[in-house]
């Protein structure tokens, strides 16, 4: 049965859609730290995918008045989902994805090599026409922000737009219950949403190092409304959070342009669907009748009517859904399945043998790099959207074929 399970803390309550599904009590004390913060308003929401993370816990909804934690919403900020339904179906593709596949590789980079130099295999060497172009619309936000924290301008910045990154980032080809062919894609900003999101939880750190001590976690040090790094960090999480969507776009256009011309696939029309939602993040919305900082930490809004994305794992379906805008989860749903394992846990407790039959008929890697992302490593996906049914209705359900990983 769906619905929340309120935790009681010595600050706000916990509100946790985790009925049917695991949740470590590693991760429960974070959300308790979280609970106990001043700025907290009404209480936390947790979403059934919650486990550990860094500062704040991942699968979680932390509504703030007047003030933003930069750690809860992390380093990947921006970091996100697109889905789009083309007009293709399972029986145009080729009996080989193999070639598909490597289409998909060769059109975006991908992974990180050279230790992210000059060489790194998931930057561009040299800027496509369309990333340019985007670039030249970032540049000026980009510069703004450099002009109060230039030491931000180091590493990569617009050699990975429309890349992919490594990790849990990934580009599908998915199958949906009537054969259409979907690509779906998860990555965020990049190296430099890392480097603003790493700057700016250190000034938070900083700011309030006469208050950490009082901090139930030194990770959750947050600005106020009116300090003076405060502005300065919405607007860069802003643009960074612009640069995550635009990251995809460019990504999901050369996907799609690759497919059209690998002559392995017939012509076909995209974007008779087309989903675009963060899932690391912080807007200001009204809740309750309060204009309030949500900070969504692998959490994706689902208001009435609002379609997201809730992917399994390498070999777990996926699901286009539409909220339910339900308000005591501050109309958000789950992120994902959510991690059951470290990824060094993963990588201990799984062969190769194992990884291959859980991601077998899907055309993908299989090997030792990429044990940590198994889908044994992750929460059963079913049982997270049994556990969210009151946020979310399923509108598709999606199967990879084929899936990229850096």
């Amino acid at each position: 049965m769906a619905g929340p399970t309120d935790i009681e803390t010595s600050g706000v309550p916990i509100r946790a859609w985790i009925r049917g599904v695991p949740a470590d009590e590693k991760a429960l004390a974070q959300l308790r730290n979280v609970a106990e913060l001043g700025i907290v308003h009404s209480h936390v929401a947790a979403m059934p995918d919650v486990h550990f993370g860094i500062g704040a816990t991942v699968g979680s909804v932390i509504p703030t008045r007047d003030a933003i934690i930069p750690a809860a919403v992390g380093v990947d900020i921006g970091c996100g989902m697109m889905a789009v339904r083309t007009s293709l179906s399972a029986s145009d593709l080729p009996d080989s994805l193999k070639p598909l596949r490597d289409a998909i590789e060769k059109a975006v980079p991908h992974g990180r090599s050279d230790n992210g130099g000059k060489g790194d295999r998931g930057a561009w060497r040299q800027l496509p026409a369309k990333v340019e172009t985007a670039w030249r619309r970032l540049r000026p936000g980009y510069e703004r922000i450099l002009e109060r924290h230039p030491r931000l301008d180091r590493g990569a910045s617009a050699e990975q737009l429309g890349t992919l990154g490594g990790g849990n980032h990934f580009i599908e080809l998915c199958l949906d219950e009537e054969g259409r062919v979907w690509v779906m894609l998860h990555s965020g900003s990049r190296g430099v949403g890392n480097r603003i999101g790493t700057h700016f939880i250190e000034l938070a750190k900083k700011d309030m190092q006469h208050h950490l001590h009082q901090l139930p976690d030194r990770d959750l040090a947050y600005f106020r409304e009116g300090a003076e790094h405060f502005d300065d960090y919405v607007e860069a999480v802003g643009w960074a959070q612009r640069f995550a969507r635009e990251n995809r776009e460019l990504m999901m256009a050369a996907v799609l342009d690759a497919l059209a011309h690998s002559k392995l696939v017939p012509r076909f029309q995209r974007g008779e669907v087309v989903v675009n939602c963060h899932h690391n993040y912080v807007e200001r919305e009204e809740h309750f009748g309060v204009r309030l900082f949500v900070t969504r930490k692998g959490a994706v809004r689902a208001g009435r009517g609002e379609l997201g994305i809730i992917p399994g794992s390498m070999g777990a379906r996926s699901y286009i859904v539409r909220g339910k805008g339900n308000p005591q989860s501050f109309h958000s749903c789950s992120h994902g399945a959510g991690r059951l394992l470290s990824r060094g846990d993963a990588k201990r407790m799984f062969t190769l043998a194992e990884h291959a039959a859980a991601t077998e008929g899907v055309e993908c890697r299989k090997d030792s790099d990429v044990l940590d992302e198994t889908p044994g490593a992750y929460k059963d996906i079913e049982a997270v959207m049994a556990a969210q049914s009151d946020l979310v209705e399923v509108v598709h359900t999606l199967k990879q074929v084929v899936c990229v990983k850096g």
